[in-house]
């Protein structure tokens, strides 16, 4: 095996690892879909990396990690794939609307399944509940968060 294919291996299994354990904690960190459930993880994970818990510590934890890594962790971090239903929730809070999105083709969705994803998710006190004020795009349902809705 050359080292391409070596290195190409291991950028493959890191991101796996990564992916796995923000999965397998991101429900740890409350109050969930926030900011704060964000910055806890990344605390937890710079001090478990050992780094200072200081502001210049996390500062180079997460300049280490650079933006590529620390965007995808946020994205895991920020979704649901919800298998059974063959649906996905995508809410992270630094965007204005919650998205829920079929995983595979041909997959119904409308509001009223919407509405289920986002309450088995615990999603419905960060959105606006009148359901006029949600969009039906193509395959895409778009739900106002309430910290951004006017």
């Amino acid at each position: 095996m050359d080292s391409a294919d070596a290195t190409g291996l291991q950028a493959t299994l890191f991101d796996f690892a990564i992916g796995e354990l923000v999965k397998q904690h991101r429900e740890s960190f409350q109050p969930l879909w926030t900011v704060d459930s964000w910055v806890k993880l990344l605390i937890w994970l710079s001090l478990n990396c050992g780094c200072s818990g200081h502001e210049a510590g996390m500062a180079r934890f997460v300049e280490a990690l650079g933006s590529t890594v620390t965007t995808r962790m946020r994205r895991v971090f920020f979704e649901r794939e919800l298998e059974d239903l063959d649906l996905q929730v995508m809410a992270d809070p630094a965007e204005q609307q919650v998205l829920v999105l079929p995983m595979g083709p041909g997959v119904p969705l409308d509001l009223d399944r919407a509405a289920a994803v986002i309450e088995q998710v615990q999603l419905q006190d960060h959105v606006v509940a009148d359901r006029v004020r949600w969009q039906q795009l193509d395959a895409v349902v778009a739900v106002p968060r309430l910290e951004t809705a006017v």
